[in-house]
Order: structure tokens, then C-alpha cells, then sequence
């Protein structure tokens, strides 16, 4: 089928089975950044003063104007990167599919790229990443996915055509706006900092406010879109990414789609990808409802109050999207059971989760992840049935974290809540495959089960039940109460089998 450039035609889109029943995916949010070890936004904030990235790097470094981002990815070599070994744990881990980041906001193309000089096989690791990790997923039977975040480097970067202040540099120019021209006898020779960074622009207003790239995201100011250059060879890069490794989930780090207030560049891309592959997932964010029915709404960091009626999912992080030396030496990554009373509640709301693992630059995930990989996967060993291939119920669940659900706040970041034992999260077989109801407890079991939601007064069974399992222990004693059904079991997840018939 061929697809316009509208969202008429967008709409017309079929939901792909694969991404319904797939339910976790792992990611790898990993480029040049991470080379560093120091966290989100790297290279942006390094060239905003009086941050901690900008004192950080004026230690380990030097001063921008002298050592800038472009220098930092010459750095990254990713020495001890394998990622057969990787995908294999994460398929071991019980991912359905795998997701690699092809670029950043820093706009380094991870791939063979024909378009863009700097891109991974030309500088850093010169490797094809992105091939490397395709193959890998693809060995592995897991569906593969990239992440694309490059529409943003036009305004993201625009801190690099600054100076410091105050101090002994003061008006040093940081390496921003060097040109091809200022590449004789340097290690860069022959490439354009101007392809990397785009700073050929006045920069929007308040440029030095780390906040204010936050305010107009969106792209709401014509005066401050990048030229149509910019955007044709964002485009250009974006299909040839999608035409080489054929992914099966294209995620945009963007509100609706890239440069999607700028012209149709983003519906461009969107229906030539969907032309490409009518089995292909494309992620947005920030979607309204007709907009949920073209593309797959993405919520970061965050979580839906109820059932959606389009599938969708949300993505998160263990620690910081870049890695964070200081999160692994803090030991403050989120917790298997954390990320498992995540992944249910998603699951319970028609949603999938992607979760990223930080890998360092080197190219390793610390023991730390390692740990909570290996606990995940013990988890869905007993548990999955519960999880994948699963659809919501007539209801999500119940308990506190059900009746008062956190606001989500812009495009997500409403994650965290505490969840307790009182809180139930439900899944169901799909129609036609079986009459399994799933109860899943979102803390640790302190005594019997009680599910108020399953009780006669309820209303809610339209079947009888005739069997109660403890998923990993077999059969246990259950009884249906007026206001609830009460399981005489400590385990997590139980298999409530309903009758054939209705009442």
C-alpha cells in the first residue's frame, strides 16, 4: 500500500500483531555521549556555563573552543562493544524486541550513511552500528527497532556558537561555528563542523537558559525553523536509514513527528515509512487522539491512568538515558521488581515498555544492570504467560495506585509511584485463545490475595470461575465472596480459569 503525506492516509494504517503481543522491549540509548560517562545532554550542556557538564568537561578536557563535542567523538571507540553478547542477554532477559538508538540530539549517525559525514563509520568507533546491532537482534528472533533524535540539533546546539562570560577564556569562541576551512592539520581535516553542529543561524532568544529549548520544543516560532536544507537532508538520512536495515519500530524523539510545525517533512517520512513496511511501528509523542490512530503514541517516563483503546508504549530508563558513571557507583538504578510493577501496569493498559540499559562508551553494561537484567528475566521465566500475547481486561486493576493515578506531565514523567500490595493489575487471554484472567500484585504478597474487583457484588464475571493457579506453584484454595475473590496464596501472579459458558 502506498501512503500520502496526511494524515487521512496515515490513519489507514494497521495495527502490526507483532508490537500487540510483544510487550517489552529492551533499548540500547547509546552513541558518543556516553563516551563521558556524565550523564543526559552531554553535549549540549558542556557548552552552557556554570553547569556541572560544563565544569566537568573543562577538567577532564579543556575549554570548548579548543576541545568541543566533535573532539569528544573522536574519543569514543567503543573498545570492548559486542553486541552479539549483548542481545543475547537481552533475549535471555525475555525482550521481544530490541531498539538502538541511529542518533542523538548530538546528530552523529550511527550508520553507513552516505548522507552525513559524521557518522560512525567515518569517525569514533568507525563501525556500523547500527548494521551490527540489526544483525544481532535478527539472530537473536528478536524484532528490531531504532530511535531517531536528530531533528533537534538545529536548536540543541546552539549553545556551542557561545562564549565563557567571565573568567580567563571570556569571549573565546567556543568551536561551534568553525567551518571545513578551519580543519588544516587537525585530526578533522576534510569533514565540516558545520554539518555536525548547524550553527549557520542566529540563535533563538535566551539561548544560554538550559531551559528554554524546553519551551519551544514544538517548533512554535517560524522565525527560529531550520532552512529547508536542513530539513531535506534530515529527511534524506532518516529513509536511508529505514531502506538499509529494513526496523521493524521507528521511535522519533519528537512532539507528534520531526520538524512536524515546519512544513511536511515529518508526514513525509512517516508515510514513505509506512510504504516501506505496512508491519512497521512509528512512535510519537504528545499525540491527540486522531494522531494515536496514525502513528504509536510514546509516553516518556510515564504511564497512561487507563485502558487505551490504541495499543501504545512507553519508554524509560534504568538510570540516565546517557550513562552515568555516578549512577552505577550510587547504585541508584531502578530495581527489577520496580521495572517488572512497571511493565504490568503498562501491559494492563494496552501498552508495551521499552526500557533502555545504559551502556558506557566503552561499550559494556556495569554489573549493577547486569543484576537487574538477570532478575527481570527470573521474573518473566514464571511469570510471562501473564505478560506477552496478553490484551487488557474489562478493567486495569485496582488499589490506591488505580483510583488516584499520577498526572502525566508534558510527554510523560509521571513514573515512580509506590506500588503496594494492594495494588492489582489484571490481563486476559485474547478472545478465542483461551478463558484465563491474570491477577498480577504489584508489591509482595503479605497474606491471602484479596481481589474486590472479582467479587460477586462486582459485577464484573460474566463466567463462573472454576480454578485458581499460582503461576510457578500450581493450583491453590480460592474462594468468591460477595466483595471479593480471596486466593489463600502468597505468590505474585495468579491464572484465574473462567467456564466455557456465561452464567
Amino acid at each position: 500500500m502506498v501512503f500520502t503525506p496526511s494524515w487521512e492516509s496515515l490513519e489507514a494504517r494497521e495495527m502490526p500483531e507483532w508490537f500487540t503481543r510483544a510487550k517489552f522491549g529492551l533499548w540500547a540509548h547509546w552513541g558518543p555521549q556516553c563516551q563521558p560517562g556524565h550523564g543526559d545532554w552531554y553535549a549540549r550542556s558542556m557548552y552552557l556555563p556554570g553547569t556541572e557538564d560544563a565544569r566537568f568537561h573543562r577538567e577532564r578536557y579543556g575549554h570548548p573552543s579548543r576541545f568541543g563535542f566533535k573532539d569528544v567523538i573522536n574519543e569514543w571507540k567503543a573498545s570492548r562493544w559486542d553486541p552479539e553478547e549483548l542481545v543475547a542477554l537481552y533475549a535471555r532477559t525475555g525482550a521481544r524486541y530490541f531498539v538502538a538508538m541511529a542518533n542523538h540530539h548530538d546528530n552523529v549517525d550511527l550508520w553507513d550513511n552516505t548522507h552525513h559525514a559524521w557518522n560512525s563509520v567515518r569517525v569514533g568507533p568507525r563501525r556500523d552500528i547500527v548494521g551490527e546491532w540489526a544483525a544481532a537482534a535478527r539472530s537473536h528472533g528478536l524484532r528490531f527497532g531504532v530511535s531517531v533524535h536528530a531533528a533537534h540539533a538545529w536548536s540543541w546546539y546552539e549553545p556551542s556558537q557561545g562564549a565563557d562570560p567571565d573568567g580567563p577564556m571570556a569571549g573565546v569562541p567556543y568551536d561551534g561555528r568553525l567551518s571545513a576551512a578551519d580543519g588544516a592539520g587537525t585530526w578533522w581535516e576534510g569533514l565540516d563542523p558545520q554539518q555536525l553542529y548547524a550553527q549557520n543561524h542566529p540563535p533563538a532568544p535566551n539561548v544560554a537558559d538550559p531551559k528554554a529549548i524546553h519551551r519551544a520544543w514544538d517548533w512554535p516560532d517560524p522565525e527560529h525553523w531550520p532552512d529547508a536544507a536542513y530539513q531535506a537532508a534530515f529527511k534524506a538520512r532518516t529513509l536511508q536509514l529505514a531502506e538499509a536495515y529494513r526496523p521493524d519500530l521507528v521511535y522519533f524523539d519528537d512532539t507528534v513527528l520531526p520538524l512536524h510545525q515546519c512544513g511536511p517533512v515529518g508526514l513525509e517520512i512517516a508515510a514513505a515509512l509506512y510504504t516501506l513496511s505496512e508491519d512497521m511501528i512509528v512512535c510519537g509523542k504528545v499525540l491527540d487522539e486522531r494522531q494515536r490512530r496514525a502513528l504509536t503514541w510514546d509516553v516518556e517516563r510515564g504511564v497512561s491512568d487507563r485502558i487505551e483503546p490504541e495499543p501504545w508504549q512507553t519508554c524509560t530508563c534504568l538510570g540516565e538515558w546517557h550513562y552515568d558513571e555516578r549512577v552505577f557507583a550510587e547504585h541508584r538504578y531502578k530495581p527489577a521488581a520496580e521495572v517488572v510493577g512497571m511493565l504490568v501496569d503498562v501491559v494492563s493498559k494496552n501498552g508495551n515498555l521499552l526500557l533502555s540499559v545504559p551502556v558506557s562508551g566503552e561499550g559494556e553494561i556495569d554489573e549493577d544492570e547486569r543484576a537487574i537484567l538477570a532478575g527481570i528475566g527470573r521474573w518473566l521465566a514464571v511469570n510471562g504467560e501473564a505478560v506477552f500475547a496478553t490484551v487488557p481486561w474489562k478493567v486495569f486493576g485496582e488499589g490506591p495506585s488505580a483510583e488516584h493515578p499520577p498526572a502525566l506531565k508534558a510527554q510523560g514523567f509521571n513514573e515512580g509511584s509506590a506500588m503496594t500490595s494492594a495494588d492489582i493489575r489484571y490481563t486476559a487471554t485474547p478472545v478465542g485463545t483461551g478463558s484465563s484472567l491474570y491477577a498480577t500484585v504489584l508489591g509482595v504478597p503479605e497474606g491471602p490475595v484479596v481481589l474486590r474487583r472479582l467479587g460477586r457484588q462486582a459485577g464484573l464475571l460474566d463466567r463462573e470461575i472454576t480454578g485458581v493457579h499460582a503461576l510457578g506453584e500450581g493450583p491453590v484454595s480460592w474462594r468468591q465472596e460477595e466483595g471479593a475473590l480471596v486466593i489463600e496464596s502468597a505468590a505474585q501472579v495468579h491464572r484465574i480459569e473462567l467456564g466455557a459458558r456465561e452464567r
